[in-house]
């Protein structure tokens, strides 16, 4: 999918005229069929700019009800243009994975861009209604923010649909994420295949890899727990499993005893120079900003948190630990994390990996789990990784 192109049909979509947009949706809003195709011949028409690319068709997914999202999670219709369709050009963030998704980043760090496989998008087609009523309801949910799904197909009968999503980016901020997370609750395959020379700032870590306690303020921890409860309800409920929870932790300039974490998660190691992180938080910035009206508003359930973090350290060596000891040693961070990866429904490939896995190791320790077991077993991983500051 050529980046420049994407981004004009974006514009396309977004920029078209309609009437302002009521929270109050019609059913017909959240029907799959709900989808508007735009010719593009390359030498234009009475509604499409002529263009130097192929002829290609574009098409919106259920329009209205992104729009009204959009609106819904205050997002600007010029700035969201703008974040997405501005002289500065997407940026890639790698080679596709497993999933075989590819991740655009725009310029401002704001949205991502991620390719779709056709199961996926009729897994969010299936669920938006609720996934609509959902983020309405709790303005604090931490799952994943969607702001417009679309699809390109070239002309030809060798070409394929490319279809995509455009999401919020949990970690747009001006602090340096010094660690970031990816956990499941689920211990096999969940360690870093990496060496630890290799480990760095931009490295996803996994369950095994983590050694902290995240520990909140008490009347966030509390918010916390019920908004986890919430979501987890929902996604069980949308038959929606293999989800995750993406941390990521900006370390401030000293722990209460004056150092930084020791050994090889180090924040600042591996090339992550304390430099590199300007502006940086001291204890003393935290507390002002705690007492700071005005720097409240920066801080939601997920974002900008303030918080501690308590190393931990796995004793047991005859057995896998998904949690380990605390240790008493504590760090002050800048807290980031959401709920994400909310497309994967139990189907007949997730029930097979699920039966054949299950021969092999521990039911238990696998990811490809029922819903309902999943999510009882992401909510008690989450409530103990997690703990109300004292």
């Amino acid at each position: 999918m050529h980046v420049v192109l994407l981004i004009y049909l974006v514009t396309h979509s977004v920029g078209r005229p309609g009437p302002p947009p009521s929270l109050d949706l019609k059913p017909s809003a959240f029907d799959p069929k709900e989808k508007y195709w735009t010719k593009f011949p390359t030498e234009g028409s009475k509604i499409t700019p002529p263009h130097q690319s192929c002829e290609f068709r574009w098409k919106d997914y259920c329009p209205k009800v992104f729009r009204t999202l959009r609106m819904l999670f205050k997002v600007d219709p010029a700035d969201y243009m703008l974040s997405i369709c501005g002289d500065d050009a997407l940026r890639e963030l790698s080679s596709p994975g497993k999933s075989g998704s590819f991740f655009y980043l725009t310029h401002d760090d704001r949205y991502m861009i991620k390719t779709m496989k056709k199961a996926e998008v009729k897994v969010l087609l299936r669920m938006l209604n609720a996934y609509y009523n959902h983020v309405r309801a709790f303005e604090n949910t931490l799952v994943t923010k969607y702001f417009g799904l679309h699809c390109v197909k070239l002309n030809g009968p060798a070409q394929k649909k490319v279809r995509f999503i455009i999401m919020g980016n949990l970690f747009c901020s001006e602090y340096m994420i010094h660690r970031r997370y990816d956990l499941k609750g689920s211990t096999f395959g969940r360690l870093t295949d990496k060496p630890e020379s290799e480990i760095d700032a931009t490295t996803t870590l996994k369950d095994l890899d983590l050694n902290f306690i995240f520990r909140l303020q008490k009347s966030w921890f509390q918010d916390f727990r019920r908004q986890v409860d919430r979501d987890c309800e929902f996604l069980e409920q949308e038959r929606i499993m293999d989800y995750s929870l993406l941390v990521g932790l900006h370390f401030t300039e000293a722990s209460n005893d004056g150092h930084t974490p020791s050994g090889a998660m180090t924040p600042f190691d591996n090339g992550c120079s304390e430099t590199d992180s300007i502006p940086r938080l001291s204890r003393a910035d935290v507390d002002q900003l705690l007492l700071d009206p005005a720097g409240w508003a920066c801080i939601r359930l997920g974002i900008n948190m303030p918080a501690r973090v308590e190393r931990t350290e796995r004793k047991n060596d005859t057995e896998i630990q998904l949690v380990g000891e605390p240790t008493g040693e504590y760090y002050d961070v800048i807290m980031f994390f959401g709920i994400i990866d909310i497309l994967q429904d139990y189907d007949i490939t997730k029930k097979l990996e699920h039966a054949y896995k299950s021969i092999q190791y521990d039911p238990n320790s696998i990811s490809a789990v029922d819903p309902r077991q999943y999510s009882r077993r992401f909510r008690d991983y989450v409530l103990k990784i997690f703990a109300e500051d004292a």
